[in-house]
């Protein structure tokens, strides 16, 4: 317990307490607030940045659920809030004012009371491996606790973070589910803002360790799903483990920022023929155990 009290609090952008496509089973799911890419295709993207307190958000409120505190931050009043997240589109700077600071034994009163239900506990965002030493803490928490120590801990990850940092999370955690984007680095930096070196290598020390639960490849049409690309993907994962658990995720335009036209490459969505057929040019590089979405 000791540990749960002098961890440090997270920001927590949302919490599901039931969700079949995090993991394994029925989970309860933890988004934490903050990522170091800017993704083209985030379907989370107001968990990009923390609020900054600018107040942009204030005159698109309509339930009078945002507010300034005596300190000049912003303030957000669940009991009053409709849920119109007109906030989020008046953001600039892709954050929400709904995050909050919470203490790990705030989570484990929301987990307690599902835990019957639950088959484990995700941690998610944004990019969770931000706030590592409170993922620990939390993770660490459940497993002292003799009610939610059979639920597994999972991390879902981008895989951009220093070794470091995994070697604080890594004996904390059951399994992590590892985005790839893209396995071109060109290609990666226009996706993501960001390289895909520490995610390949996250990739490779996940699967040494044991606990690489998928990779998921986000695919969209046109962009990233080219049949060269998906073979080169498909050996460098196998030259990890040919067996592996591979997560092939058609792209959704639902929940992305709308961009201006001209200012980078079309999304568009695949259809059931082209998921099916990204799994086909797969499945000749390994034995992988494919899950298309």
């Amino acid at each position: 317990m000791s540990l749960t009290l002098a961890s440090p609090p997270g920001l927590v952008t949302d919490c599901l307490e039931s969700s079949a496509v995090d993991g394994p089973g029925n989970r309860f799911v933890v988004f934490l607030q903050g990522c170091g890419f800017d993704c083209l295709a985030c379907h989370n993207p107001y968990t990009i940045n923390p609020c900054d307190d600018c107040g942009a958000c204030l005159p698109a409120c309509t339930s009078g659920a945002l507010s300034f505190d005596a300190d000049g931050r912003v303030r957000w009043d669940a009991d009053r809030c409709v849920g119109t997240e007109a906030c989020l589109a008046a953001c600039p700077r892709d954050s929400t004012p709904k995050a909050r600071t919470l203490a790990v034994t705030a989570l484990l009163e929301r987990v307690s009371p599902v835990a019957p239900f639950l088959s484990g506990v995700t941690v998610s965002g944004g990019e969770a491996s931000r706030q590592a030493l409170f993922v620990r803490a939390f993770f660490t928490a459940l497993r002292a606790d003799p009610g939610l120590a059979r639920l597994t801990r999972f991390l879902d990850t981008n895989g951009d973070m220093h070794l470091p940092v995994w070697q604080v999370l890594e004996p904390s955690l059951d399994a992590a589910m590892v985005d790839l984007k893209c396995l071109d680095n060109d290609l990666h930096r226009v996706l993501t803002g960001a390289d895909n070196d520490r995610v390949l290598r996250s990739i490779r020390l996940f699967a040494e360790r044991g606990k690489l639960y998928e990779v998921r490849l986000l695919l969209m049409a046109g962009l990233n799903d080219g049949d060269d690309l998906l073979a080169r993907t498909g050996a460098w994962l196998a030259g990890v483990d040919p067996r592996m658990r591979v997560k092939l995720i058609g792209y959704r335009a639902h929940g992305v920022r709308p961009r201006r036209a001209g200012t980078g490459p079309d999304l568009r969505e695949p259809d059931g023929e082209q998921r099916a057929h990204y799994a086909d040019v797969l499945r000749r590089e390994g034995d992988f155990e494919l899950v298309v979405a």
